[in-house]
């Protein structure tokens, strides 16, 4: 069995904010749930997130994932004084414990996967992942055999001029024997600079202990400031859009481009400069997105052309075009072979096949049907103050240019509706309707002087 602690109980004094660091955004996620998905691949019997500072905003923002189980730390007292805090929730368990840290969230599932598997093939009492840095100063050095077997963990201001050679360092993330570690945990002492107990003391009693070097060094980083957030966040992205165009998608401007990891992308995808990609959004193969758009929690089908818009929580079938400067919104639906052009805005509303609404007009909770063509400046007015109200247009119908279609209206199927009319009534099948005052001339008319 394997459980995993995740210390997040710490307030990040650096980050200068009221919230708890661990939920501090890297893309689409905090740096905690960041940690959770690290975890994916080993598939835990158990999940234990330790709180302390802000507990209950974590605990909020955790509340969707039922399989995670909540550890206070109402004293702050060092990361081996966190650990001694899952004793009484672990005393029945038997097996491993990962230790993993909140505020580290590049750590790939792939690695976390194979330390556990080293540690539990060799049998291991503690195994801890090692990284070696260009630059190791500052951090404590570990010395291995040559069989990886911890002989030594030695910090920085300790070591001689022959052991700071030495680049492997304790990246901090710990895969122990539950049992032996839970013997132990007592025994750790405050005799140091910080006064706090530190969990690196229990290698000084177990045996057996193995270190694992991570192949990218870049997994290990820590957060500990908003400059360390943003370098993470590059990082991400470059594995993100590495993949994706390992994967058979273009990425004309890559370093103007950002993806969420959640994003799906088919193949022959073409992404144009300046173009964000958010949330659960999904864009089918031959699809070209962009110069200028973001899309979030969206779907599109395949071979969609999106040019300087905005789309949200909307979906879009196959061989339409969007934009420039459309706005989808709330739901949204688009039918196949659409053109939704300049200025267009389209709010909770259906719209069927083969429709047109080329030119600034908005579409607010209104259901269109296939083969419409809604005129430039056509309007559904759905809000009276209090209520919404729908709009419904059937097929093949035309909006003359200029129309204002007051809700709760109905427009049958093959309605041509004059320019400039405001309609507020029904109008059946097979109709035109004119809803404006018959033009009147003057003649010979001039505005008064003041």
């Amino acid at each position: 069995m394997l459980a995993v602690a995740i210390l997040a109980a710490g307030k990040g004094t650096r980050m200068k904010s009221k919230l708890p660091k661990v939920l501090h955004l890297l893309g689409s996620k905090s740096l905690v749930e960041k940690a959770i998905d690290s975890c994916n691949l080993v598939q835990p019997d158990r999940q234990l997130v330790i709180i302390g500072y802000e507990g209950k905003q974590i605990e909020n923002a955790l509340n969707y994932l039922p399989q995670v189980e909540f550890v206070e730390q109402t004293e702050q007292l060092g990361t081996g004084h966190a650990i001694q805090q899952l004793i009484p929730h672990l005393d029945d368990f038997s097996g491993d414990l990962l230790v993993l840290n909140g505020d580290v969230p590049l750590l790939r599932p792939e690695t976390v996967q194979k330390m556990v598997t080293i540690h539990q093939e060799n049998n291991n009492s503690a195994t801890l992942l090692t990284a070696n840095l260009p630059n190791p100063q500052g951090y404590g050095r570990v010395f291995c055999d040559e069989n990886n077997f911890v002989t030594a963990i030695i910090e920085d201001r300790d070591c001689n001029a022959t052991q700071k050679q030495n680049k492997r360092i304790n990246a901090g993330v710990y895969c122990f024997n539950w049992q032996k570690l839970r013997e132990v945990l007592p025994k750790l002492s405050t005799n140091n600079d910080q006064q706090e107990y530190y969990l690196t003391e229990v290698f000084d009693y177990l045996d057996q202990v193995m270190a694992l070097d991570v192949d990218d060094y870049s997994e290990i980083n820590g957060i500990n400031d908003r400059r360390q957030l943003s370098a993470a966040y590059e990082i991400l992205q470059q594995r993100i859009k590495d993949a994706w165009m390992m994967a058979g998608v273009t990425i004309i401007d890559p370093h103007s481009v950002t993806i969420d990891e959640s994003v799906k992308l088919g193949i022959d995808v073409i992404i144009e400069p300046q173009t964000h990609l958010r949330g659960n959004t999904t864009i089918a193969s031959g699809c070209k997105i962009g110069p200028n758009c973001l899309i979030e929690n969206s779907q599109l089908g395949e071979n969609i052309n999106v040019l300087y818009s905005v789309i949200i929580d909307s979906k879009i079938s196959s061989n339409s075009k969007i934009g420039p400067y459309a706005h989808l919104r709330g739901g949204a639906q688009l039918g196949e072979n659409c053109r939704v052009g300049n200025f267009v805005e389209i709010k909770k509303s259906t719209i069927g096949h083969k429709t047109n609404i080329a030119h600034l007009s908005y579409i607010g909770d209104a259901t269109l049907g296939n083969q419409v063509n809604v005129g430039a400046g056509t309007i559904t007015a759905n809000y009276d103050g209090v209520k919404k109200h729908p709009t419904i247009i059937g097929h093949r119908t035309k909006t003359g240019s200029n129309s204002v279609f007051v809700a709760p209206v109905t427009i049958g199927e093959d309605v041509t509706v004059a320019a400039g009319s405001v309609i507020t009534h029904d109008v059946p099948n097979n109709s035109l309707a004119i809803a404006r005052e018959k033009q009147r001339i003057i003649e010979n008319w001039k505005m008064k002087s003041k």
